[in-house]
């Protein structure tokens, strides 16, 4: 098994990029000490959200309780004659065949009285596409028979949806897997597993108190129209994530797809960030260091590196110091357990000798370009 891990360290200032039910920045306790924490979800998120700018995004998923009325529109779009109650209730039909079940909602909105999921669904357009096609040739051949409960889903109309809707995956699908309570069969385990970004220095819960005037209070009016306060911290983030190659190769089912694929995870691992209050903190930031490795057997996360807190010092700052631990812990880690990646690559702001030592020194657009070409020789067979 092929897994690669990518690895990376990023100064945040003053932010709240991930909120937990009170409002503040979300947190957790890691080698006895107050940590800052986002969230794999929060992150995962922000991925998805720049995916389209390194991947067709015709062939992406999106995620959503509204697939009967995307199917409906794709329908009606083929066949302006099916347009409106029938399109919807063909939708439904397609949905029901690979055993999701719809409700009508209740939220309020445009929305309101439509059908929609009972859950939230990860479904790529391409599966929009053939799910549309399907239901209508069920209607246009009388595939669907209606009994006095509605309409009857056969076992061969429920095999025709099942074999469009878990065939070849979506390359976001593929990444971050897909769940179907109604329908287990149809699950697909996630490629990619992504950690929740820890501090590697211990925190301090901060609290901005703020007030706003009114522009257009009297004169005499010294109050405040609003006063509030917002939870924020600063913190070095680490950051982990790991792909296994295989098993994405194997549910995408093209080798040029998986390799663009992994080439945009990558990108957007590093690039991306949750906007969580960023129009007050405009807190966005570029990672100081990222290291990637390509490893046989298992991946590996080196969190263990930052358990005792960093500390800065009259001469390095944090950031500086936790690339220093991190290219320390995986030199370690090599030599003690004999985990020899079988590629590493690394870009490093600060040039850090230890992080350097750890692989090739790159930028990451040319770190992208090796990904591929590694992975490109690799599937063909000339490794």
């Amino acid at each position: 098994m092929s897994y690669i891990d990518v690895y990376v360290l990023q100064n945040v200032p003053s932010s709240n990029i991930n909120r937990d039910d009170t409002g503040n920045p979300k947190t957790n306790q890691y080698g006895g000490r107050l940590r800052s924490r986002v969230s794999s979800q929060a992150w995962k998120r922000a991925m998805r959200e720049m995916f389209p700018q390194y991947l067709n995004a015709d062939e992406l998923g999106v995620r959503t309780k509204m697939a009967v009325s995307l199917i409906s529109k794709r329908i009606a779009a083929q066949r302006e004659d099916l347009a409106g109650e029938k399109s919807d209730e063909l939708a439904k039909i397609a949905l029901n065949a690979i055993g999701v079940k719809t409700k009508e909602t209740k939220r309020k909105g445009s929305d309101q009285g439509s059908e929609t999921t009972e859950y939230l669904i990860f479904i790529a357009k391409p599966e929009i596409n053939a799910l549309a096609g399907l239901a209508i040739s069920w209607n246009d051949d009388e595939t669907i028979k209606y009994e006095k409960n509605g309409p009857k889903i056969t076992n061969a109309m429920k095999q025709e949806a099942q074999r469009v809707f878990h065939g070849s995956q979506a390359i976001d699908i593929a990444l971050f897997g897909r769940m179907l309570a109604d329908a287990p069969d149809l699950n697909t385990d996630a490629a990619a597993q992504v950690a929740h970004a820890t501090s590697v220095d211990q925190i301090v819960p901060e609290y901005d108190y703020f007030t706003a005037v009114d522009d257009c209070a009297a004169a005499d009016n010294a109050g405040a129209a609003m006063l509030d306060t917002v939870g924020f911290n600063s913190s070095t983030l680490y950051r982990y994530a790991n792909i296994n190659v295989d098993s994405l190769r194997e549910q995408v089912g093209d080798d040029k797809a998986t390799v663009e694929g992994v080439a945009a995870f990558i990108e957007t691992f590093v690039r991306s960030m949750p906007t969580g209050k960023q129009n007050t903190f405009a807190n966005r930031t570029l990672p100081s260091a990222c290291v990637v490795m390509v490893r046989e057997g298992q991946p590996i996360n080196a969190v263990e590196a930052f358990e005792n807190p960093v500390r800065p010092t009259d001469d390095a700052s944090i950031t500086m110091l936790a690339e220093e631990r991190l290219g320390k812990y995986l030199d370690r880690l090599s030599a003690v357990y004999g985990e020899v990646p079988q590629k590493s690559w690394v870009v490093c702001m600060d040039e850090t000798p230890a992080l350097l030592n750890v692989g090739e020194s790159l930028s990451l657009p040319q770190m992208r370009e090796a990904v591929t070409e590694y992975f490109t020789t690799k599937f063909e067979g000339r490794d």
